[in-house]
């Protein structure tokens, strides 16, 4: 408890003096104390929510995905690498992005985990699948090249379709494909053997529409919170900024389409907003993004000291949709991971939730009531 408490002072003291990388640094210790105990497996549950922040980090906060100021080399095309690959996965897993977020040194996912999917898939979709990612079985190989194995063959076949489905559904073994195979071409390309992340990666779940909003827009805040660029067109290797781009893009689609028939949309790998209209279908976020583009407008003037006075003076949508007081949002959104550990929503599910795993502490009672007036 003394370690925690020292931490989250430092946290905090950090941001007082606005050392951004060294208080986003001391929040990924803080989840590290809280969760080294733990089995990553254990701090996932589908069947409680399907949404996870995720957060992972270069190995002693070395600068290896962008402009190196020590070594003077620059590794941005790694950034695009790590963006190549999720988007690989993201198709090939029953996982989808719904934020992402690589920076130089660390990246965020917010993902949500497709149960219904995951358990629709047929024998055949879930080996062509693996077999995308890893070299398959001789007997899965038989059994695609043939249409079919012997009998003595159908259970062994049965076990590994099984196994393989599970997989498909599972964060860690997406986040295992992402990180082995980036810190792979990392080496290669550096010479060198050993640790390109530092340990495992960090979760927080996110249990209701308040919190999983929240992270979305602190994720992709991050370019700018952290001073890289001034605006969301500019946040490169951002979720918002392809958003923006292929909402544009379909803009001007329909505008063809409407005399041509021969133009098609095209393919947009994140998960959709689809409005609350559709809240009781689950095919994406509940949100309308023109609604969303409006809030995170807002909240990242709000946090740009040059850009205060252009605030409009109308609360955004969303705010008024979801009943959280502007002060409230701006600090969940600027501050998510040194409010929350593991966890963020309605604080009596934030404790179910650790209860559920055995844990007997949760951190952000204050800012789970802020972000849940009622």
């Amino acid at each position: 408890m003394k370690a925690r408490e020292e931490l989250v002072l430092v946290i905090w003291t950090a941001k007082i003096v606005q050392t951004f990388d060294k208080a986003l640094h001391l929040s990924f210790m803080l989840l590290m104390v809280e969760e080294m105990t733990v089995s990553r497996r254990k701090l996932i549950e589908p069947q409680i929510t399907p949404y996870y922040h995720i957060i992972n980090r270069c190995v002693r906060r070395a600068y290896l995905c962008g402009d190196d100021p020590y070594s003077g080399k620059n590794y941005q095309h790694r950034r695009d690498w790590i963006v190549s690959k999720i988007k690989q996965l993201s198709e090939v897993f029953c996982i989808d992005v719904c934020a992402y977020a690589v920076m130089n040194n660390h990246y965020h996912l917010v993902l949500k985990i497709d149960i219904h999917q995951q358990q629709a898939l047929s024998p055949q979709e879930v080996i062509s699948r693996w077999l995308q990612l890893f070299n398959g079985h001789p007997i899965a190989v038989d059994f695609v090249n043939n249409g079919d194995v012997g009998v003595d063959k159908k259970q062994a076949l049965s076990t590994l379709v099984a196994e393989w489905q599970s997989r498909l559904g599972s964060i860690s073994w997406f986040m295992r494909c992402l990180n082995e195979e980036i810190a792979r071409k990392a080496n290669k390309e550096d010479d060198c053997t050993g640790s390109f992340w530092e340990g495992r990666f960090k979760s927080q779940a996110l249990l209701d529409e308040q919190a999983l909003l929240s992270c979305m827009m602190y994720v992709d805040l991050n370019p700018i919170r952290a001073g890289l660029t001034t605006t969301l067109q500019d946040s490169d290797f951002t979720s918002i900024q392809q958003r923006i781009v292929e909402y544009n893009q379909t803009a001007i689609i329909k505008k063809i389409a409407s005399n041509s028939s021969s133009v098609k949309r095209s393919k947009i790998g994140l998960l959709p907003f689809v409005g609350a209209e559709h809240q009781a279908k689950q095919v994406g976020i509940q949100f309308d993004f023109a609604d969303y583009l409006e809030l995170i407008d807002w909240t990242g003037r709000s946090i740009r000291e040059d850009k205060k006075g252009s605030i409009p003076v109308t609360q955004p949508k969303l705010l008024q949709q979801i009943g959280v007081s502007e002060e409230a949002w701006l600090d969940n959104s600027d501050d998510f991971m040194a409010h929350y550990t593991n966890v963020s929503g309605k604080w009596s599910r934030m404790c179910a939730f650790q209860q559920h795993f055995g844990g007997r502490w949760c951190k952000g009672k204050r800012a789970s009531q802020r972000l849940h007036p009622n």
